[in-house]
């Protein structure tokens, strides 16, 4: 399968915006003209169809799955795959499986990025990513929070375990910019720099919390 740079967006914990990430660097990435895929590997919580605007795929091509295109990029996601709200109730070989087929039973074509968004933790989905597919890098998600940079930290770990380059650290939904242009730091402040001076990673930067980007995701 030609793809030139795979990169993986992670995090240890849920909920931090990795999905949000994936999408919008993906797109901006094809904007670029770049041939790009986005592989959503979260199979228990799908929700880039959502965000793209996309409800199916097209027909397969044979034995290859055919993937849904929007805004210049090609994505899969098992939420394409199952009727909408059905719950995957399964265990770590089907998920390992699963990513396989996402891998070797889809016509990506050739890309020059394939992004793969993956679930939280520090489990089955990243190990059989790493094990199936040689990637170029991660990229870590986290909150400023406390918990978030601890589960964040975890998963940062992970990566350099299975010899994966760490790309850098984003920090998401970093504050909110109000209206008299005092800025509230939700979340706290600085944890996405901490957490990438203590691991001696890049840190690419801080992603406020906008309400066009839930716009956009929604």
């Amino acid at each position: 399968m030609p793809i030139r740079n795979a990169i993986a967006i992670g995090s240890g914990k849920g909920g931090v915006g990795k999905s949000t990430v994936s999408v919008n660097v993906a797109v901006a990435l094809a904007m670029t003209g770049a041939r790009v895929g986005l592989m959503d590997a979260d199979i228990y919580g799908p929700n880039t169809p959502t965000m793209l605007g996309v409800e199916k795929l097209p027909p397969p091509d044979g034995q290859k799955l055919i993937p849904a295109q929007a805004y210049g990029l090609k994505m899969i996601s098992m939420g394409l795959l199952v009727k909408p709200g059905q719950p995957l109730i399964w265990r770590g070989p089907m998920l390992n499986s699963a990513i396989r087929q996402f891998l070797g039973d889809v016509e990506w074509g050739e890309l020059d990025y394939l992004i793969v968004d993956l679930p939280p933790g520090t489990g089955d989905a990243a190990l059989s990513l790493a094990q199936a597919l040689p990637l170029s890098g991660a990229v870590i998600v986290t909150l400023p929070q406390l918990v978030s940079l601890e589960d964040a930290g975890r998963g940062l770990n992970m990566f350099k375990q299975l010899e994966v380059p760490i790309l850098g650290v984003v920090e998401n939904m970093s504050y909110l910019d109000l209206p008299d242009g005092t800025r509230m730091d939700i979340f706290g402040s600085g944890g996405g720099e901490q957490l990438a001076q203590a691991t001696d990673t890049t840190f690419l930067g801080k992603v406020p919390i906008d309400q066009n980007v839930r716009v956009g995701g929604d």
